[in-house]
């Protein structure tokens, strides 16, 4: 087969287990598992191959018109080069293995055969993305995942925790899909064309009119989709999912979907030097905010959240010093030890048994109980933390190096501004990033609090998959940095002395504070009584003691406050901690300028169609009501009342005419 042939299988083989698996998914439940897992693994075989055809070479396109439309055309296209042909590869991989490791997390979830069939249709829909030339085409990929990512992060629908958080999920990102859409069609207008190539080739040759408001509309969108400042609060509330849902979100769909649009289309936002200072800016924000939120979460899965929007900060801030090679390299390690840490997550919280064992302040002797999940998540967290030589060490110093490049002057299509704000911002979150890592992994596995039934050993689907994913989590990086330049426009990817020297210095000393706090509040928490701790203002307030469900996955609420004295997050934030583990605000922000107000507009037009339009509505039927009342109630039957009637009127009428006759 040609290598279009197998490109347009890809994303098609798992649209039709998706779609099979929808049909078949009540009468042959059977079938749900392998209508999973094979149209997965067999497109992440077909991603591999058209990798190695590619190689790295010039691009595979490939198009044909959908439809007559009378002024720009719409085209069914493919554009396939070293970025598409390896993100492709990542997002099979981490599919399948969320597949295979469902099959085990939700083996006695009763909706399994539809969660399945909506992880491959996401999965299709990621891959649509990544491979079409077309702008509308990549749209339709676009808004499937938002309406995935609704259902699954509302699976467990019977948790009001669930319900709120797939209706956050899908608003807050159609908020940002609006301008998004508009700066497609305007861009179009502009190209004449959807096609990516055309649209580059308008840009390159200065056909785009309106560069700098196009960019900002669609940075809106990706704000959304990849949940950056200010449309990010919506991920850590999508924890609300399955795990492995949390896992396919954060590691190879949906928020990638972002940074890959712009990687795509990155000379249009050269064009801008406002919207490049725009990305940086946000890019900033986002880093060093999610950081210092993780490190004031006690949910486990919420920690990962905001370090996942942390990270897509380095993303976007490699994107804002004009550098997609140093962005895609970041996503490529990013989804693989990220998709590690949260079926690490699922591990542990499948052995605990109980939703409050989300909760880190209170997990116990996990290592010995999850050795696996101790191992693999040690590697991730290492990656994490960009420790060398694990692979988030080589991405995460791309990014810092490029941007060192736009400072010292070596390149000239960023300003320096976004060139100093990415490295400090990068550097700043280095160390903070190191220290919620460390703060991670003392609380989760080296903690002293509540301990729970052991529910045996997970199955072998679940703690396979773990291994599978550490192998790239420890050594894509150092194999990576050196072949990927040929695939990602030939850039150099290798670390530079200056900025690995500064970023391995500041996670590493952001570890070792940590540590020494965490040995400190161990100690003084030995010497506290236990009823000082329960009377701490700072209580556990939010944690959420739901009810199991089958599967024991979390019915997630919003976490306040961990109780654990020995927690060294709340020594090293200081005041800081009760605003960060809030998100800073930003929810009650939001809830103050847009919910109230849209609120109390409601309850006006409420109050105005209740008391105003209904009154005239009233009004106008109790007249007839009246006057229909006033003649049924001369409607007697009575013969001799409508002969005296009779006899009246005519005496009337001949007292008038006699008047009239008088005055004439």
């Amino acid at each position: 087969m040609t290598t279009t042939t197998l490109a347009v299988l890809v994303p098609l083989l798992p649209f039709l287990g998706a779609l099979t698996g929808l049909l078949l998914g009540r009468t042959a439940p059977g079938f749900a598992r392998p209508l999973a897992v094979l149209p997965t693994l067999a497109s992440l075989a077909l991603a591999a191959v058209v990798a190695a055809r590619q190689g790295g070479g010039g691009p595979v396109d490939a198009a044909t018109e959908l439809t007559p439309t009378g002024s720009v055309p719409i085209e069914l296209a493919l554009h396939i080069d070293g970025f598409a042909a390896l993100t492709a590869v990542v997002v099979a991989t981490v599919a399948a293995c969320v597949q295979i490791y469902s099959t085990g997390y939700l083996r006695d979830d009763p909706r399994y055969p539809s969660y399945a069939a909506l992880v491959s249709l996401f999965t299709s829909a990621m891959l649509l993305v990544v491979y079409t030339g077309d702008l509308m085409v990549l749209l339709v990929g676009w808004e499937v995942m938002g309406i995935c990512s609704y259902f699954l992060v509302g699976h467990y629908w019977e948790t009001p925790e669930a319900r709120a958080a797939s209706l956050k999920a899908f608003l807050v990102t159609k908020l940002g899909d609006v301008p998004f859409l508009i700066g497609l069609f305007a861009l179009a207008s502009d190209a004449g064309s959807f096609r990516i190539t055309r649209i580059l080739g308008a840009v390159a040759h200065g056909g785009i009119d309106h560069p700098t408001l196009i960019a900002l509309l669609l940075l809106a969108g990706v704000a959304g989709k990849s949940a950056q400042f200010p449309l990010h609060t919506w991920l850590p509330d999508a924890m609300a999912g399955p795990t492995p849902v949390s896992a396919l979100i954060h590691a190879a769909t949906m928020v990638a979907a972002g940074v890959y649009f712009v990687a795509r289309l990155l000379p249009l936002f050269e064009a801008s030097q406002a919207a490049m200072t725009v990305l940086a800016v946000m890019a900033a924000v986002t880093m060093t905010g999610s950081a210092l939120a993780a490190l004031a979460q006690d949910d486990i899965k919420r920690v990962l959240a905001y370090s996942t929007i942390g990270q897509l900060g380095y993303m976007t801030g490699a994107l804002a010093v004009a550098d997609r090679g140093a962005a895609v390299f970041h996503l490529l390690s990013h989804g693989a030890f990220k998709a590690l840490l949260f079926l690490a997550a699922g591990v542990i919280i499948h052995a605990a048994g109980t939703n409050s064992l989300a909760a880190m302040s209170r997990m116990s002797h996990l290592r010995d109980r999850v050795p696996d999940a101790y191992w693999t998540t040690t590697v991730a967290l290492l990656a994490l933390a960009a420790i060398p030589p694990f692979s988030g060490f080589f991405s995460k110093e791309a990014v810092l190096g490029v941007a060192e490049h736009v400072v010292t002057g070596h390149t000239e299509h960023a300003p320096a501004a976004a060139g100093w704000i990415v490295l400090l911002a990068g550097l700043l979150t280095a160390l903070l990033t190191a220290a919620y890592a460390t703060r991670l992994w003392l609380l989760a596995f080296r903690g002293s609090g509540t301990e729970a039934p052991d529910h045996g050993r997970q199955p072998l689907t679940m703690t396979a998959v773990l291994w599978v994913l550490a192998v790239p989590s420890l050594a894509l990086g150092g194999f990576a940095f050196r072949v990927l330049p040929d695939w990602f426009d030939g850039h150099d990817l290798t670390p530079t002395l200056t900025t690995s020297v500064l970023g391995t210095g500041v996670a590493l000393v952001g570890g070792i504070v940590t540590y020494a706090t965490w040995r400190h509040t161990t100690a003084h928490a030995a010497r506290v009584p236990l009823g000082a701790v329960a009377a701490h203002p700072e209580g556990d307030a939010g944690q959420v003691e739901a009810e199991a469900i089958a599967s024991h996955e979390p019915a997630y609420g919003d976490v306040a406050f961990a109780a654990d004295p020995s927690d060294p997050g709340r020594l090293l934030l200081g005041p800081l901690h009760r605003h960060a583990a809030v998100g800073f605000h930003l929810d009650a922000v939001y809830s103050a300028l847009f919910v109230r107000p849209v609120r109390a507009g409601a309850s006006l037009v409420r109050f105005l169609d209740r008391e105003v339009v209904d009154t005239y509505v009233r009004g106008a039927g109790t007249l007839p009501r009246w006057l229909g009342a006033a003649v049924r109630r001369a409607q007697t039957g009575n013969l001799q009342t409508y002969v005296s009637a009779l006899l009246a009127g005519t005496v009337v009428l001949a007292v008038a005419a006699v008047l009239v006759a008088t005055g004439a």
